[in-house]
Order: C-alpha cells, then structure tokens, then sequence
C-alpha cells in the first residue's frame, strides 16, 4: 500500500532503499535522540530494513520528486508496541534525515497515517513517545495534537544502553476528530 500527501510519498521499505537509508541513519544526530546507534555501514542499513522497517505498517517517507527514502513512519500495532496491549490502540513513531528537518515532513507524514490508523484500520487511540532533549519529536507530537500523558524517569534504551526519561502522549480518534473537523 501507498499513501500521498501533497509533497509526499509514504511507501513500503525495500531492500534497494539500503543506501538511502544509511545516508541519513549513519548520522548521529538522527538516531541518538531517537534511542537508536547511528548505522556504520550499508549492510546493516539492510538488516535493519528487512527486521525493523518491515512492520505491517512501516513506510518509508519519499519526496514525491525522486521517490527516494529519507525517513520512516510507523503505526506500531500490537506486538510490536509496548505502549499498549489493545488491538484497537498502536504507536506512532517516526524520523527523518537531517537534511529534510525545518520543512514540515514529519508532521505532514504522520497526519496522513494517523488518518489511516483512525479511519482504515479503526484506531481509538494513538500512543507516542520521546526521550528527554528530543525537543524535534515533543513539537510533532504538538503539532499532531497529541495530549500529554505521563513521563517515566527510568527507561532502558537498550540499544544505547543507556536510562533516559520518556515522555508519553497520546491522540484519541475523538480529539483527531475535532482537531480534523476545525481544519476544514
């Protein structure tokens, strides 16, 4: 499946998009603040789309120009989120290479995924988080409309193997409704 956005294309990750992504996932300004090591290579740029990029509904973000990824979005469904048990609840999660921050991709990305978690495939609710100093993904999650729910002090990162404080927020399919309603 693919989804469009006015400048974007949302589409599955392949193994040619290898490259791409260890063009930006090798920089350590893209993954550290996301919990993950920036990668060291194009092999395991390769690996980690065919064991992480790989979620039923997992796309790679693309300029409409070139189709080339340069980011990812994710609804995280149940069993592959620890934020909820509930097959009517799932995860955002998202990032985007350095070189494309300041434009509005992210959010524009995640508005039209968040509308297919909620009308396609009957989301009630939208769980999202962020570690402490990651002040890129609070503001998306701002902008999204996304409500502040608790912070833990004490989260592993496991591949960093590091503790951090996680911030935790979430959008009902009600306020995404509102929110929605008032734009148009």
């Amino acid at each position: 499946m693919q989804l469009e956005t006015e400048r974007l294309i949302l589409r599955p990750w392949t193994e040619a998009d290898a490259e791409s992504l260890y063009e930006y996932a090798k920089d350590p300004a893209v993954g550290s603040v996301a919990g993950w090591p920036p990668h060291r290579c194009v092999d395991e740029s390769l690996n980690v789309i065919r064991n992480v990029l790989n979620g039923p509904q997992c796309y790679a973000i693309c300029e409409k120009a070139d189709n080339k990824a340069i980011g990812a979005v994710e609804l995280k469904l149940k069993g592959h989120t620890d934020m909820t048990q509930r097959e009517d609840e799932c995860e955002l999660g998202y990032w985007l290479g350095k070189p494309f921050w300041g434009r509005g991709y992210t959010p524009e990305a995640a508005k039209a995924l968040l509308r297919y978690g909620f009308e396609t495939l009957g989301m009630t609710t939208v769980w999202c988080g962020y570690y402490d100093g990651n002040e890129k993904s609070k503001r998306v999650q701002e902008k999204l409309g996304f409500t502040y729910h608790h912070t833990c002090e004490q989260v592993e990162v496991p591949l960093l193997n590091e503790i951090r404080g996680g911030h935790t927020s979430f959008l009902t399919k009600q306020n995404w409704e509102k929110l929605n309603n008032k734009d148009s």
